[in-house]
């Protein structure tokens, strides 16, 4: 039986897409799906949990800046190239499919040398060093934004195609009352959804404890903390315990939601969270009005701010860049989106008409047209 090859990983915005169009392509077709990903972290866990073999490899990080871990780091990009090669000549895939990040390099060097088709895809505003690596070996390019092709050289483009990023088909089918199951929801109040992606958000988890008070008055919260910031979901529950006992119920503090994260944004009326691409598309597929804070330039490579700025221009989103974000701007977007329900629902509308098209689906129909009949 053929198979095919994904790659990416190091954080869940690199697999969880690619799970979505491995979960399609496994539905559509009897192909193999096989992941080659990190053998260091959390992408085996996440691979492994959708039914994927998962093959891990060493996976150095490609930076822009002085590092002494770069010289470290090109060592195990090298012995990440050797052992790709070596599982890409026992599998011999029809193609290797990338969704970025450092470790998908070596797996698309290494079909490049053997002569395999390399598919790509993009999923931020702006291309990711990765993608911009890996385009050299690509032989199609899928991107998010239609804008996003001008930022590749012109005799690149005729390769591109413009998908959407991909979500798992879950976030279309959700179940709203499953989700308020799950979360304990007994309230009247809005459901307003906090997250920071998959490793959590240090100064969102800040934002929250100072303004917990006005929140749980005005909210039911469920707030994504990130498994390494548990401990500030215990603290933020355990003041309002103590401060106002009767508002501790409105307050719902998760490490990392995986299984019910669909049906907890099909229960939400309301998103607040970085504005990593799979986060924001997520809650696009799920047709939400998002109040976004992106990663600065500096703690990343200003691709956030991009994705921010598209998904506010087209409507469904509002933006608080990391110097406005104080608690009285939060407080004050808040108090003007709960008195002003018309803009949540125009909001809600722009967010369903940007994920209509279901791009894990495109993208699947799209590389089967790299499986030989």
């Amino acid at each position: 039986m053929s198979c095919v090859i994904f790659t990416g990983g190091g954080t869940g915005g690199h697999i969880f897409p690619g799970i979505a169009v491995a979960e399609v392509l496994k539905k559509e077709t009897d192909i193999s799906i096989v992941w080659i990903g990190s053998n260091n972290g959390a992408d085996q866990s996440y691979v492994c949990s959708a039914g994927i073999p998962f093959y891990g490899i060493p996976a150095g990080k490609l930076r822009r800046y002085f590092s002494l871990e770069n010289f470290i780091d090109v060592f195990k990009i090298i012995g990440g190239f050797f052992a790709s090669l070596i599982i890409l000549l026992r599998l011999k895939p029809c193609f290797v499919f990338s969704k970025g990040g450092f470790v998908s390099v070596p797996p698309c060097l290494a079909a490049r040398c053997l002569k395999i088709p390399v598919i790509t895809h993009e999923c931020d505003f702006s291309p990711g060093l990765a993608t911009k690596i890996n385009t050299r070996f690509a032989d199609q390019i899928f991107v998010s934004y239609t804008k996003t092709v001008d930022f590749f050289p012109a005799p690149v483009q005729r390769n591109i195609v413009v998908t959407g990023n991909p979500v798992r088909m879950r976030f279309y089918e959700a179940d709203a009352d499953a989700g308020k199951t799950f979360i304990q929801y007994t309230e009247d109040k809005p459901i307003l959804f906090i997250q920071g992606g998959s490793l959590g958000a240090l100064s969102i988890n800040i934002l929250v404890e100072q303004t917990i008070l006005f929140l749980a008055e005005s909210f039911f919260i469920v707030h994504q903390t990130g498994a390494q910031h548990r401990i500030q979901g215990e603290r933020i529950k355990k003041r309002l315990k103590e401060e106002r006992p009767d508002l501790n119920d409105r307050y719902k503090p998760f490490p990392f939601i995986v299984e019910q994260i669909p049906d907890v944004l099909a229960a939400s009326d309301l998103v607040m969270s970085r504005a990593g691409a799979n986060t924001i598309w997520e809650a696009a597929a799920a047709g939400k009005p998002m109040l976004l804070l992106p990663l600065e330039k500096g703690s990343s490579r200003g691709d956030q701010i991009e994705n921010a700025k598209f998904f506010t221009e087209q409507g469904a989103a509002i933006t608080l860049h990391a110097k406005d974000a104080t608690p009285a701007a939060l407080c004050s977007v808040l108090t003007r989106l709960l008195k002003n329900p018309e803009e949540l629902k125009a909001m809600t509308q722009a967010s369903i008409a940007l994920a209509d098209e279901k791009p894990a689906v495109k993208i699947a129909h799209l590389l089967q047209k790299w499986i030989p009949e």
